[in-house]
């Protein structure tokens, strides 16, 4: 077993290396690109929040709202664009018998972890030492909060990057689908300012449980939080499953070049 996890964690290191050149290249900042453009985007958005004087149903200052939740965004979604039909522009590795197409997987989702966590904790503390917000009030449960979105986004991107290679009506379908989980996600509002009615509905999403989660690690008691993160586990965990188990059957299927 541990020559096993040896050999996984060498593959996955060298698919690191070759993601972030073929990605990034060597030119121009490089590297620096995969935490900088996550950032570019959450500075973006909360520049406009801040100009237009948006309300978002709470007395929470609108930089830290705006970083909390557009943060976590980029964590969970673009880990599945960044997996959907990834196995067929790196076919040629498949001849190496060590190689597996989970390891292409989990080598692209942690490279989008890296860049969204670096883009969240740099975001906080630089404005944290501008004096436009505070520091979290609970570090554990923000920590905690921030792996349970990732595990989310990642057990998404596992089952929908093995089934895009069987059917690629998943890429059709995942673009759509994303644009609309993005204001239903918990982002852009808060689950207590939204109708009796509509908190039902949009607690049956998994994101939101930990975008809620994260907030009231952030606030504390600032605000009147929702969530219940057994539900979001057992989701996380139904996810798992089922995404390992069509990795399964996808890598069956691929035939290396």
């Amino acid at each position: 077993m541990m020559s096993g996890l040896v050999i996984q964690r060498r593959v996955i290191g060298a698919l690191l290396m070759r993601e972030v050149l073929t990605r990034f290249g060597r030119h121009n900042i490089g590297f620096l690109w995969l935490f900088v453009e996550p950032m570019m985007f959450t500075l973006g958005v909360t520049a406009l929040w801040t100009a237009t004087k948006t309300v978002h149903g709470s007395d929470l200052p609108i930089v830290a709202f705006a970083i909390t939740g557009y943060s976590s965004i980029l964590l969970w979604r673009n880990m599945p664009s960044r997996c959907i039909l990834a196995i067929n522009p790196n076919l040629s590795l498949m001849y190496h018998r060590q190689v597996r197409i989970i390891d292409i997987f989990l080598a692209r989702i942690l490279l989008e972890a890296v860049g969204a966590t670096i883009s969240f904790v740099v975001l906080t503390l630089f404005f944290s030492f501008l004096g436009w917000l505070s520091l979290p009030e609970d570090v554990l449960q923000v920590i905690f909060a921030w792996l349970m979105l990732a595990w989310f986004g990642a057990a998404l991107a596992l089952f929908l990057g093995a089934l895009s290679e069987i059917s690629e009506t998943t890429e059709k379908l995942w673009h759509p689908a994303s644009y609309l989980l993005f204001p239903l996600s918990g982002a852009a509002f808060l689950v207590d300012a939204l109708p009796k009615a509509a908190q039902e509905y949009v607690l049956y999403l998994p994101m939101v449980h930990g975008v809620e989660y994260l907030r009231e690690g952030y606030f504390g008691s600032g605000f009147n939080p929702h969530y219940d993160m057994g539900y979001m586990a057992l989701c996380n965990l139904t996810l798992t499953v089922l995404a390992l188990a069509q990795t399964r059957i996808t890598g069956r299927r691929i035939i290396p070049l």
